[in-house]
């Protein structure tokens, strides 16, 4: 019999310390936000962007349009938490097509794959922006996100792109306390990121891939896991879990029940990561130059 999926640690009592701080920032990012006059957010469905598209709608009203790409990158299940978060807080909200695809800098999947993936979605946020008559973009990035490769951070400088997160020193932990407090469907999200992120620089980016990618991770989280990543090594998957989830992982009845989840989808053969799930773990194979020429 397979194990029990772990449950969650129970929430500690939220420090008055770090709530006090949190709920200071905050208001420093209503007034940045208000600075800006008006402003189009980058609005993926994900934590990050869920907050700042709440509080932009907090600060602004109706000056705040969040936008949504649609994309073979990006999961069904990002849209459909776009549309729940929209419902809830009342943020004017629309949907674009990108064509991230129709770049053959982006298919091609090198190391600043992500730098061609923004600068067409800011492109985009940005023509958005001059027809509707809005003074500035905005996206998401937190000061954690500073810590590890992220191209996609130069597209926005280039673009002018706001960042009010790294303006007020906003952290993850900070983001994921304040959108609980604000009552957001995704304050305990699992972190995500764009389905080509499953792919080895060098393997080229299709839609048949990010297809399988994505129908992986469906069925993976429907056998229990909450923090998944699918990792697509052509005829191989392999399969990211949380550290905490890796012994009910490891169960033989469920490590066959993930082998026969995921051969369907063209996968010869299925291995567990050991290491376990972890933030970027395909740019481990990059040299420190590389990573650190963002």
């Amino acid at each position: 019999m397979p194990l029990d999926p772990p449950l969650p640690e129970p929430r500690a009592r939220n420090d008055r310390t770090l709530e006090r701080a949190a709920a200071d920032k905050q208001e420093e990012l209503f007034g940045r936000l208000r600075d800006l006059g008006s402003v189009v957010v980058a609005f993926s469905g994900g934590v990050d962007s869920s907050y700042l598209a709440w509080a932009a709608y907090r600060a602004l009203g109706f000056r705040a349009l969040a936008v949504t790409a649609l994309s073979p990158s990006y999961p069904k299940s990002h849209r459909v938490m776009a549309e729940r978060v929209v419902a809830q807080v009342g943020v004017a909200h629309r949907f674009i097509e990108t064509r991230e695809m129709e770049s053959a800098q982006y298919r091609a999947n090198q190391p600043d794959r992500c730098y061609h993936c923004k600068s067409e979605l800011f492109d985009a946020l940005g023509r958005v922006r001059d027809e509707q008559g809005f003074a500035a973009v905005a996206y998401g990035v937190n000061t954690d996100d500073t810590s590890d490769f992220r191209p996609g951070h130069r597209a926005a400088a280039e673009r002018g792109v706001a960042s009010p997160f790294l303006d007020v020193a906003l952290s993850k932990p900070e983001i994921r306390l304040l959108s609980r407090l604000a009552g957001l469907p995704t304050a305990d999200l699992p972190a995500s990121a764009c389905l080509s992120s499953r792919l080895p620089y060098g393997t080229e980016v299709t839609p048949e891939r990010l297809h399988q990618v994505e129908l992986g991770e469906e069925r993976l989280r429907g056998l229990g896991f909450r923090q998944v990543r699918l990792r697509h090594h052509g005829a191989l998957a392999r399969v990211e879990v949380d550290p905490a989830e890796l012994p009910y992982a490891l169960d033989p009845a469920m490590a066959q029940a993930i082998a026969a989840a995921l051969k369907p989808l063209g996968f010869r053969f299925v291995t567990l990561d050991l290491e376990g799930y972890r933030t970027g773990s395909l740019n481990e194979v990059l040299p420190l130059a590389e990573k650190t020429a963002q």
